[in-house]
């Protein structure tokens, strides 16, 4: 078993694949960074949540499903703006790691370059546990809920969530429509 390992994500919102990511790597390590990525970003049809709010949802599926507090820890990071200096920025912002897990083919090849571990993590029901999937299905009235833990979505519904989604779409389409 590994010490400590890194899970990028952005969360937007975090969804029940990312939970049982969570699950299959805390069988893999003793410790889990989570890092909350592209924190600078809110209030964007892409990236409607903050960094804290986005901290919150993960803070609240984890305590639901009783992962206990002392094996993770959630950072929120910014994006850098040179793909050559990220890792270097990213080990900057968390404590020291031992593997990354990550699927996503820019981020597993920055992390091999700067010479680390990189793992790959099932994905599970990719089809309906994407962030677009249910950002997709606010926007068009559809059952999102069932796509993230219940305290996740009791978490965006008291944000009134949906209505900044559906909000924001109706801005991007006034001023790209």
């Amino acid at each position: 078993m590994l010490k400590r390992g890194l899970f990028v994500g952005r969360f937007q919102p975090f969804h029940n694949g990312h939970l049982e990511a969570v699950r299959y790597i805390l069988e893999r390590v003793e410790e889990l960074i989570l890092v909350v990525g592209s924190a600078q970003h809110s209030h964007e049809i892409m990236n409607p949540f903050t960094a804290g709010e986005r901290v919150s949802m993960v803070q609240l599926a984890l305590k639901d499903t009783k992962i206990d507090p002392a094996r993770y820890l959630i950072v929120p990071v910014p994006d850098v703006a040179m793909h050559s200096t990220w890792f270097s920025e990213l080990q900057a912002y968390v404590p020291s790691f031992d593997a990354v897990f990550s699927n996503e083919p820019l981020t597993r090849r920055l992390v091999k370059e700067a010479g680390c571990r990189v793992e790959y993590v099932p994905l599970f029901r990719r089809e309906i546990y994407w962030a677009t999937e249910i950002r997709k299905r606010m926007l068009s009235g559809g059952d999102w809920t069932e796509l993230v833990p219940k305290s996740v979505a009791d978490f965006i519904k008291s944000r009134d969530g949906v209505k900044r989604i559906v909000e924001l779409e109706q801005r991007d389409i006034m001023n790209h429509g």
